[in-house]
This record gives C-alpha cells, sequence and structure tokens, in this order.
C-alpha cells in the first residue's frame, strides 16, 4: 500500500471523529443551555455543602506542610 494513501486514509479519519465530537460538543452545550445546570459557577453551591466550601476557598492558606 502506498504511503501518502494511508497517510491520507489516516487524516481523513481524524477529521470524521473530529467533526463528529465537534457535533456532539454543540448538542451538549445546547442542552445544557436549555436546563438548569451551570458551569463553572461558585455561587452555585448547596447550603449544606457551604462548610466545605470555605475549606476548599481557604486552601491557598493551609499549603505548606505541617
Amino acid at each position: 500500500m502506498n504511503k501518502n494513501l494511508l497517510i491520507t486514509i489516516v487524516l481523513v479519519v481524524l477529521v470524521l471523529i473530529s467533526a463528529v465530537q465537534a457535533v456532539q460538543l454543540n448538542s451538549v452545550k445546547n442542552a445544557l443551555a436549555q436546563s438548569d445546570l451551570s458551569l463553572g459557577k461558585a455561587n452555585s453551591v448547596k447550603s449544606s455543602d457551604k462548610s466545605s466550601a470555605a475549606s476548599i476557598q481557604n486552601l491557598p492558606q493551609m499549603v505548606g506542610g505541617c
């Protein structure tokens, strides 16, 4: 098999895979936009989790060893 033909086939397969992933990502993004879920919001912590959120916010001060 010709080396150039093999490289072309591999590149076409990779482009097709990336196109499928782009479509899937777009559908997930649209589903999240239509739902109550949010991404990367620090204010979306439940009231029962506030103590753990407070300890997470204090992590930079807690780092340093014993």
